[in-house]
């Protein structure tokens, strides 16, 4: 297994995910903040929405909410956790979705000041890709 080399961090994406944990994320609702870089250069900012029965990841609000703005390719992505907790990494199901939504998406992941950029296909290797379920090429 070949490792690729390390791809820049986009800083302000970071930057914009941490203003909105610390500005938006209030009480127990919303405590993670994502930014996303859009094709166009926008950024696209987004909280979760916590709720016991499973409310949606900020990766996941982001997605819905790049899309009524008219952004439908995101080209890097980060989420943020409220009360300086820094960089959190996608779960799996945030892996998955985005895996699916935007196969060639970069996402920033690491603790304190070492933070690194990778594909969505490095966090979620050897995944299911929902594209090729749908032409009935999956195994």
């Amino acid at each position: 297994m070949t490792t690729a080399p390390p791809r820049p961090v986009d800083h302000e994406l970071v930057q914009a995910a941490t203003h909105m944990a610390r500005t938006r994320c209030h009480g127990d609702n919303h405590t993670v903040a994502a930014a996303a870089r859009a094709r166009d250069g926008r950024i696209i900012t987004a909280v979760n929405a916590y709720h016991f029965t499973g409310g949606p990841c900020a990766e996941l609000v982001l997605i819905g909410a790049a899309a009524a703005q008219g952004a439908y390719a995101l080209d890097t992505i980060v989420a943020v956790g409220d009360r300086d907790r820094g960089i959190i990494p996608p779960c799996g199901r945030c892996r998955q979705v985005l895996l699916d939504y935007f196969p060639a998406i970069e996402v920033i992941v690491g603790t304190g000041d070492r933070p690194r950029t990778l594909s969505i296909t490095d966090l979620l290797p050897e995944s299911y890709v929902w594209a090729d379920h749908q032409l009935g090429t999956a195994s």
